[in-house]
């Protein structure tokens, strides 16, 4: 009998590596799970439309991947040096038989943040689940490292296009719709090595807290999910990440082994399902490996 999902993983040490910037999924080894043969369909998305952004790998590529296997139409957004991950995508969501809009650019730029819900609408028909998950990270040594520039990026890549995307998205959510952002434990503990990157990530989870309190008497529900270390291109790509550090990348948790993006994604299924979690908003999900937080 095939040992359970929990215990089958991927664990530490992997191959010592790195990856320039933005990072492509595609040269990642090993490469990240996403495919989730063992979860079981059961259309909860039926005739929907959802946005993924960072749709290209990781996470993103997970979640828009599942979105289609439970019947939704998925747009997703890549930086266009991350074309090579995204057709891989779009090829999945196609081979579920579903519809995908890839739209590239850069959510840092507020025009493309407008441009992006645009397009969703005008090519897919409407939108019923927007998922911010696209993300900026560079771990520093001390804090005398961390540049303006670098911490300016890292916010208006995860905090200021949450928002931007969310105003934009707001005329074309009906009750019923879905936003879901993507959280990490750095945004709970806090890491010294990543200041700017747990700020956002703290701004992301109160943020969800107040646009959940805002959106609730237009039955639009807005929850978080807060992921421990996810073997995903985003820390290969770390500047500040040493290729003996990606190496042993999540043997810290207690399961001694980072999470892959189909062991994630699947919290992301049930925040957009109305059916699954109408009761849920305001939320951030931690999917820590073990870790334990207080209530």
């Amino acid at each position: 009998m095939a040992k359970p999902q929990i215990q089958s993983e991927p664990k530490p040490p992997f191959p010592k590596q790195k990856l320039a910037k933005p990072g492509i999924e595609a040269d990642l080894k090993p490469r990240p799970k996403y495919q989730a043969p063992r979860y079981k369909p059961a259309r909860k998305l039926e005739g929907k439309v959802a946005l993924v952004t960072g749709g290209d790998s990781g996470i993103g590529r997970a979640v828009a991947v599942l979105y289609a296997r439970e019947g939704a139409d998925v747009a997703i957004t890549a930086l266009p040096d991350e074309h090579r991950d995204a057709e891989e995508t779009r090829n999945e969501i196609e081979r579920e038989g579903r519809r995908c809009v890839v739209i590239e650019g850069d959510l840092t730029e507020p025009e493309f943040c407008q441009d992006t819900i645009d397009r969703t609408v005008a090519e897919l028909g409407r939108l019923d689940v927007l998922v911010s998950n696209a993300a900026h990270q560079n771990r520093k040594e001390s804090l005398q490292d961390v540049t303006d520039e670098e911490f300016e990026r890292t916010l208006h890549t995860n905090v200021l296009a949450y928002y931007r995307l969310v105003k934009a998205a707001l005329p074309h959510l009906n009750p019923g719709s879905a936003i879901i952002a993507t959280g990490s434990i750095t945004g709970i503990q806090g890491s010294s090595e990543l200041p700017d990157y747990s700020a956002s990530k703290g701004a992301i989870h109160t943020l969800t807290k107040t646009l959940a309190q805002n959106l609730l008497d237009r039955g639009i529900r807005v929850n978080c999910v807060a992921p421990g270390p996810v073997w995903t291109p985003l820390n290969a790509a770390d500047e500040g990440q040493k290729p003996k550090d990606v190496a042993k990348f999540g043997e810290q948790t207690p399961l001694e082994r980072p999470a892959q993006p189909e062991e994630i994604a699947p919290a992301y299924v049930f925040l957009a399902s109305d059916a699954d979690s109408s009761f849920i908003t305001g939320v951030v999900l931690p999917a820590l490996g073990g870790e334990t937080i207080g209530a």
